[in-house]
């Protein structure tokens, strides 16, 4: 049997996109002489649809395009992610499912069995579990048909009561086929492929894994789909955040590479955040219908790895960048702003607050009449560029890049409606280490961003000789406290226990917990790690813990 991998970036409920996506694979499979075509776990819909999927004409949507696609399965079988409607009158109305299609119709539906509710998932929201676990025939050969989840419940940390698949090796299939929609984070390609070889061992069956590729809005899937033999040996491996299409032959229990061999995994972690990142710009764009986008450009390290990241994904002159020098500005913030446009390519303007500053501020002076200048007056530098940047936005039809870094979003050092406006952050889950790692990288060939970005103290240039380190422990130490909080959910008696002093963990802790206000406003955030703050991370805002 011949069997093709139809690896895609879908758009979710864009159903003529989508169908039109499917169908061309189907022909291009028969084209090739290909007896199945797979496509990813709710391709037809998109991955995530949420609350798309309590609206009847969406599911009925989903099921007219889905007959149009069997029409096309006429010399060759597919099988299509969509969900299903539950007809038993028990439970969900809904399940998440595999369709079987061949000679022109429908043959075979799987459900998913086991629904994740952890991190970014929400799937018993929705769907029901399967309680009608079995193998599919397809071209005369049992197929044990598996969705994502279904095949991660081994080890000894299993969330789930039973493993679908001890049920359906009872049936003595010849090839496990998992269609999946597995999200990037930066640790998660190694554990995938690992979690992949171990069925393939302990079940003695080779598997064809199938992943999308592409970001809806926050969330970045990177492709990476795998052909793996029953011993665990890796046959394939296919591109990395990019479409691709590939053909396998199963023979003799065995699955054998039809295309040319290549291995698209790039080597350095660092080159998979910035390829996602680049991706998660892209198709935020793509798939809102924009093309350009504008960012507040400050001189300093996280507005320079944002616009270099822009430029790379939309195009430098589609990405435009406004100096906003005030009263406090360095000469040098403003040179390094400048040459890091010239670096790229993209066009600049310089916009002085000096004159909005000073206007908000003598419309407040009968109000602040007798007090001190403190933050406030610091946030009101902040927030002037935040107006004038959405102005530009608004006027001109960009998308406004917020450029925060998860080590600020943490402690809330940053300013409500001022630099943490946007659409969309770019580097909201990278800590500020890590942005500095990603600019190393960005200038690994040449230099983009100038070497004096990457040395100068960090600062918000919000009142004289200002630095981060005021307000802030040093991002080195900063960010390892940060990171076994939010991404290792430990407590504080833990971290302490680990060697940090304790009046520091219980400091910034308690800065984590008190700006969570601040979190539930920022624009989605793209993300690259296990836990970013967003959708995976649910914390109540009005809480005590810590405090």
């Amino acid at each position: 049997m011949k069997i093709a991998l139809a690896q895609l970036n879908y758009h979710t409920g864009n159903f003529a996109f989508n169908t039109g996506q499917i169908i061309s694979n189907i022909e291009k499979a028969k084209a090739e002489g290909a007896d199945l075509v797979v496509f990813a776990e709710l391709a037809l819909c998109g991955y995530p649809p949420r609350d798309f999927l309590e609206f009847r004409e969406f599911i009925d949507s989903c099921e007219f395009h889905l007959n149009e696609i069997a029409s096309h399965c006429q010399g060759i079988a597919a099988i299509v992610g969509a969900p299903s409607r539950n007809d038993y009158g028990k439970g969900k109305s809904l399940y998440n499912s595999a369709i079987v299609m061949s000679d022109g119709k429908i043959q075979d539906r799987v459900y998913k069995s086991l629904l994740p509710t952890y991190d970014i998932f929400d799937e018993y929201r929705y769907f029901e579990p399967s309680h009608d676990v079995h193998c599919v025939n397809i071209n005369g050969q049992t197929v044990a048909l598996t969705i994502c989840e279904d095949l991660w419940n081994l080890g000894s940390e299993q969330l789930y009561k039973f493993t679908p698949m001890d049920l359906l090796k009872e049936e003595n299939p010849v090839l496990m086929i998992n269609i999946a929609a597995s999200p990037f984070s930066k640790n998660h390609i190694e554990k995938r492929k690992a979690v992949l070889v171990e069925n393939c061992q302990s079940y003695q069956l080779p598997l064809l894994y199938l992943n999308h590729v592409g970001a809806q809005t926050e969330l970045i899937f990177d492709g990476g789909s795998l052909a793996i033999n029953a011993d665990g040996t890796l046959v394939d491996e296919m591109a990395y955040f990019d479409e691709e299409f590939k053909c396998y032959e199963f023979e003799s229990g065995a699955l054998i590479q039809a295309s040319e061999d290549t291995s698209f995994l790039p080597t350095e972690r660092i080159e998979l955040i910035h390829d996602a990142l680049v991706t998660g710009i892209r198709d935020y764009f793509k798939k809102l219908g924009f093309s350009k986008a504008i960012l507040g450009s400050s001189g300093g390290i996280d507005s320079a790895v944002v616009q270099a990241l822009a430029a790379r994904a939309l195009g430098a002159e589609n990405v435009r960048a406004i100096l906003l020098p005030s009263r406090y500005s360095s000469d040098h913030s403003v040179n390094d702003a400048e040459q890091l446009s010239k670096n790229l390519g993209t066009p600049y303007d310089i916009l002085p607050i000096e004159q909005s500053v000073a206007a908000i501020e003598q419309s407040l002076l009968p109000h602040f009449a007798g007090t001190t200048p403190d933050l406030t007056e610091e946030n009101i530098q902040s927030r002037s560029r935040g107006l004038l940047l959405m102005a530009l936005s608004n006027k001109f039809g960009y998308i406004l890049l917020n450029t925060s870094n998860k080590s600020e979003n943490a402690v809330g050092y940053g300013t409500l409606y001022g630099d943490m406006c946007g659409g969309l952050s770019v580097i909201g889950d990278l800590y500020k280490t890590q942005v500095y790692e990603l600019a190393r990288f960005i200038n690994k060939q040449q230099e983009i961003i100038p070497e004096n970005i990457l040395t100068k103290a960090p600062s918000a240039e919000l009142r004289p000789d200002q630095k981060d380190s005021d307000s802030l422990p040093e991002y080195d130490i900063l960010d390892e406290v940060l990171y076994q909080y939010i991404e290792e959910r430990k407590g504080p008696k833990e971290i302490i226990a680990a060697g940090y002093d304790e009046a520091l963990v219980k400091r910034i802790l308690k800065l984590v917990n008190m700006n969570e206000y601040k979190r539930f406003q920022t624009p989605p955030i793209l993300r690259v790690s296990a836990k970013a703050f967003g959708m995976g991370r649910r914390m109540p805002i009005v809480a005590k813990y810590l405090q």
